[in-house]
This record gives structure tokens, C-alpha cells and sequence, in this order.
């Protein structure tokens, strides 16, 4: 079974809702549906294999640290292996599967997407950290996996509690786990993110705009009055944190939402177009092919071949 604790906070308003191929999942917590919460933090006892098919959960950001054994991870149609001591750092809309092998011993930290947008805001490296799904091996040093183990069993302890300070007490917990992480993480592997703190954010605000309104094709001008910011701000904002224009960042997002549908769904290459907010197939096809170097039929046959064949999971 899971055993797990969270804290509480405020619930988010005015999210909304976008059709996919990918499953959108709340998190399995053993509570009301109407206790709201911030930090979950769950032991996963369960012995022997456990697969998770792929899915996505965008209302949340997932720290998953495996204290012993291994699995292969289907990232974005990928299979990436692990093996604890680890952690699996996957961010909102990270379209993941796990499979586990026998008696994988893992702790799962799941973080509401607003309160996790909170603690990265304290560091910039942080938001790096999170730009991008990850494993962090843990294994060149023993004291390193100790650390982690630790801190998280302090987090678990202090989300269930209602001491006074819980919640400043979560939040520093939840810093020191994150800063240790981001120290086992290689600056490269973290990303290019140099520009000035203020930079940071502009990109981080724009990115939550993008994932929002990709599909509505709307010019950069929109884009930069909803910041309220100039044009001119906006597009050196993105050159100094991001490394990429504004352009090239929306058409990323576009590219990567079109990867999913194509390797998990069954839709057709012109219905993905449509998805997509392209009015012609046949440009959406041409788009595709200069931004990835295949047709989307070409990419979605080979991006089958290498998929994990399923396997039956046991308890």
C-alpha cells in the first residue's frame, strides 16, 4: 500500500482543461477529495513489480527518490533506466511511465504546481533544475542517499503535523531537498539559465502563458501584453535566461505536444494538426519536418518500434 502525509493549502482557481492522447491524473492520495493540500509526501510498500502506464499530471510537480532497486522510465516515448539509491525529478506535463522492478523501496514527494512555483522563485537554479525531466544518481556517495532519506522522512513528518510553523517548516525541508539535489546535478545538466533573476521570471511567466495558449496561435504581441511588458523586454528576456527567442521557445512547445499525440495517440496526422491549431495538414507536416527532421508519420513509425512492449505488472 502507500503510505503517505500532506499539508494543506489553499485551492487553485481558474485552471483549465485541454483535450490529449495523454492521461491527465490527480494524485492517488488516501484522502477527501476536499482537503486540499500542498506537499504530499508517500512511502510506496507495495512488494514485488509495479508498472504505471504513461501519463501526465500538470497540476503538480513529482520527486520521486528510490531508495533501493531499479526500473526503466518511458519518458516522452523514451525508456530511461534507474537505479537507487536515485531521484526522478518530473515536472508538470511531463508525460512519464514507470516500471518498476521487484520490491523497489521509493518515496514519492509530489508538489502543487503554485507552491512549487514559490520555492523555485527563492533560487534560479531551481527553476533550471525543474526545466527539464531528470535522474539524479545518488550512488557515488553512500552519505548522499542517507541525506536525501533523511530529509524526506523530516518532510513527511512535518506535512502531517500541526505544530505552529508547520507550514515555514515544509518549505524549508522541501529548499534543503531541492538545494541537495541541485548540488548532486552537474550545472550543465541543470541548463544554460544565466540571465538575471528578473530575466528568470519573465521566462518562467512566459512559459505558464505558452502551455496555455499555444494551441490559439496567437502573435508575440499578445503574449507580451498579457506580461505586461514590451516586446522588446520580452524577447531579451528569453535571450538572456532561456538562450532561445520567444518564438522558438512556442514553437518547442507546439513540437512537443505533437511528439506525445503521435507516440501515445491514435490520431490521425491531420486531426493532430487540427489539435494543434494548424488549418492546414499539410503545414503543420512541413513545420514539423524542419523542426524535428522527419514527417510526423515518419517519426510516430519510429518512435513505435523503440516503445517498451507492455508486460503484465503484479502486486
Amino acid at each position: 500500500m502507500t503510505q503517505g502525509a500532506s499539508a494543506k493549502h489553499p485551492a487553485r482557481t481558474g485552471a483549465k482543461s485541454q483535450l490529449t492522447t495523454v492521461p491527465k491524473v490527480r494524485l492517488y492520495v488516501e484522502q477527501p477529495e476536499e482537503k486540499q493540500w500542498f506537499v504530499h509526501v508517500g512511502h510506496v510498500t507495495e512488494r514485488g513489480r509495479w508498472r504505471t502506464e504513461p501519463h501526465a499530471h500538470p497540476e503538480y510537480g513529482q520527486l520521486i527518490f528510490v531508495r533501493s532497486g531499479r526500473g526503466v522510465m518511458n519518458l516522452e516515448g523514451s525508456s530511461v533506466p534507474f537505479e537507487g539509491p536515485c531521484a526522478l525529478l518530473l515536472p508538470t506535463e511531463c508525460v512519464h511511465g514507470l516500471d518498476y522492478e521487484y520490491d523497489a523501496d521509493r518515496w514519492v514527494v509530489t508538489i502543487e504546481v503554485s507552491y512549487l512555483a514559490q520555492v523555485n522563485a527563492r533560487l534560479h537554479e531551481f527553476i533550471a533544475l525543474w526545466a527539464s525531466p531528470r535522474v539524479i544518481a545518488l550512488s557515488d556517495s553512500d552519505a548522499t542517499g542517507i541525506d536525501v532519506y533523511n530529509i524526506i522522512r523530516s518532510l513527511a513528518l512535518e506535512v502531517e503535523s500541526d505544530a505552529i510553523g508547520h507550514v515555514t517548516g515544509t518549505e524549508a525541508l522541501l529548499t534543503l531537498l531541492l538545494l541537495k539535489l541541485l548540488r548532486e546535478t552537474s550545472l550543465d545538466e541543470t541548463g544554460n539559465e544565466t540571465g538575471s533573476r528578473h530575466d528568470v521570471r519573465v521566462v518562467e511567466r512566459f512559459r505558464k502563458l505558452i502551455d496555455e495558449h499555444f494551441r490559439e496561435n496567437l502573435p508575440l504581441q499578445d503574449y507580451a501584453s498579457m506580461m505586461a511588458i514590451s516586446l522588446v523586454q520580452l524577447r531579451a528576456a528569453c535571450t538572456s535566461a532561456a538562450e532561445q527567442s520567444p518564438t522558438k521557445m512556442i514553437h518547442a512547445r507546439i513540437i512537443t505536444e505533437a511528439k506525445r499525440n503521435l507516440i501515445f495517440g491514435d490520431m490521425s496526422v491531420e486531426q493532430i494538426a487540427f489539435g494543434l491549431g494548424f488549418a492546414d495538414a499539410a503545414y503543420f507536416t512541413r513545420f514539423f519536418r524542419r523542426e524535428v527532421g522527419q514527417a510526423p508519420s515518419q517519426f510516430r513509425a519510429a518512435a513505435r518500434q523503440q516503445q517498451p512492449q507492455k508486460k503484465a505488472s503484479s502486486q
